[in-house]
């Protein structure tokens, strides 16, 4: 299901002037263990691995036991979300980890450092009158809110001063963010840094406040990602920073599970709310004019100033950035959206590496989805995938074989390769091919189904090496706009 109107960006650009952008901020904290409905296993926070919380899963258990007894090389044989679960469990930090092997490393250094753990609770209020319930929250807050960030962007105008003109700053929107990591990065959504500006120019100025320090400091733009929505911001003074939120993973969430949100609605800033997770893998239209596939969709109150934002769970762990409200009259109607963080985690490491996210490619162009359902049309039978275009010299796709549809003399065209399949997955439009593509690396192999001149009886597979777009750029010297997937 596809929303394309009536979005509000919480672009955190209750701007000066105002803005059609809605900001939205959101913070959580809690800690509470997880529930024993769950088809995962945990293990004690404490590091005690004698006791799991869960036992579920029996392979996960079987393998965890088999490290417990010195066979290190069981490590390998968890998957990517039970090592990310461990990791969570003992308070690692693997937010900068790219690979699988990266989180093996990360894991066999804490079991060498016996199970140490940076994610320890905040000493408990008095529980006099309050709920269990109310405690862990009000704990996970005090934790996690001194990371949440007020970020305004400003730009300098021109001033009359007597005789003379001088340049002020000014305010031009204003959002929420959150610290990254210890290294001063900061993220938050590409609409607030850019104040919702359409043609996304960049303000001379950004500064972050962070709820845990008492002033305001400046920042530059690592790099944006428009079509996802993010941006990467570095703080200049690096001084006496917060712990940075805990990341947890989205892959793995559920409908109904408590969700906190912390931000500055209208300016208000260090607010928290809590909803749940009410509905999983929206796509909802981006500032960069292509959706944003697997949107968190939640009831959590968010509004203008909440952009960029996080979403966390009920233990106070990153699961998403606040981006987008659905609202007919601009306001909270309790359905927001967040950019899902295995996403987030995706770009925001590649932003940091290379200052910018680099996208692989296949090396083709495809033909646009509505010109596929007029050959569909004409061929009175069901085409469904996406039809080659082109294919780019000197390309994986060229190299592998694959074929482009051509313009013969005559004016009829001679239908190429329909893409049905990309690594077992199906592909019925433009966009599952390209979000299949994106989530990939460069040199990743994938293997695609196709249809030879569209035609169901001449199916095959095909092994493509993905390279980046820029590579094919240089080799190839055509402009960034070429519409390669």
């Amino acid at each position: 299901m596809k929303f394309r109107r009536e979005f509000a960006l919480l672009a955190l650009c209750h701007a000066v002037p105002a803005s059609t952008f809605v900001p939205l901020s959101l913070k959580a904290r809690t800690t509470s263990l997880a529930s024993p409905s769950e088809k995962y296993a945990f293990y004690s926070m404490t590091g005690d691995p004698s006791g799991p919380l869960l036992a579920e899963n029996n392979e996960y258990n079987n393998n965890y036991d088999a490290i417990k007894n010195g066979q290190r090389d069981a490590f390998s044989n968890l998957s990517v979300t039970e090592l990310k679960r461990i990791l969570i469990d003992r308070g690692v930090d693997f937010r900068d980890c790219l690979e699988k092997r990266d989180l093996v490393e990360r894991l066999r250094e804490s079991e060498a450092m016996g199970y140490g753990s940076s994610y320890q609770q905040a000493h408990s209020p008095s529980s006099e009158g309050l709920l269990s319930e109310e405690v862990v929250l009000i704990n996970t807050f005090k934790r996690v809110s001194p990371s949440v960030a007020n970020i305004k962007t400003t730009t300098f105008v021109p001033a009359q001063d007597g005789l003379r003109l001088r340049p002020m700053e000014v305010p031009i929107g204003t959002g929420s963010g959150f610290l990254w990591d210890s290294k001063g990065h900061v993220v938050t959504n590409f609409h607030v840094v850019s104040a919702g500006r359409r043609d996304g120019r960049i303000p001379e100025t950004v500064k972050v406040k962070l709820a845990g320090l008492v002033e305001a400091r400046d920042a530059d733009v690592v790099g944006v990602e428009p079509e996802k929505d993010l941006a990467v911001l570095r703080l200049r003074d690096r001084r006496n920073l917060p712990p940075p939120i805990p990341v947890g993973t989205s892959n793995d969430l559920q409908v109904g599970q408590s969700v906190l949100a912390i931000g500055n609605p209208f300016g208000l800033d260090d607010t928290l709310t809590k909803g749940i997770v009410s509905a999983l893998g929206r796509d909802v239209d981006g500032i960069g004019g292509r959706p944003i596939h697997g949107c968190i969709q939640t009831d959590a109150a968010i509004n203008q100033g909440n952009s960029g934002g996080p979403l966390m769970d009920s233990r106070g762990r990153l699961i998403g950035v606040n981006t987008a409200i659905f609202s007919p009259s601009g306001g909270n109607v309790g359905i927001g959206f967040a950019i899902p963080v295995d996403t987030v985690r995706r770009v925001v490491n590649q932003i940091i590496n290379y200052g910018k996210v680099v996208r692989p490619t296949l090396g083709i162009s495809i033909v646009d989805d509505r010109i596929v359902k007029a050959i569909e049309q004409q061929l009175g039978r069901q085409v469904e995938g996406c039809l080659v275009a082109s294919v780019v010299p000197n390309s994986p796709a060229e190299t592998s074989g694959l074929q482009a549809s051509q313009l013969s003399g005559d004016g009829s065209v001679l239908l190429g390769d329909l893409v049905t399949e990309i690594n077992g997955e199906p592909v019925r439009q433009a966009e599952d091919l390209i979000s299949a593509v994106e989530e990939k690396d460069e040199g990743d192999v994938v293997t695609l189904r196709v249809l030879r001149k569209c035609d169901p009886r001449q199916a095959e597979y095909v092994r493509v090496r993905l390279t980046t777009r820029d590579k094919l750029d240089g080799q190839n010297r055509i402009g960034a706009r070429a519409p390669w997937q």
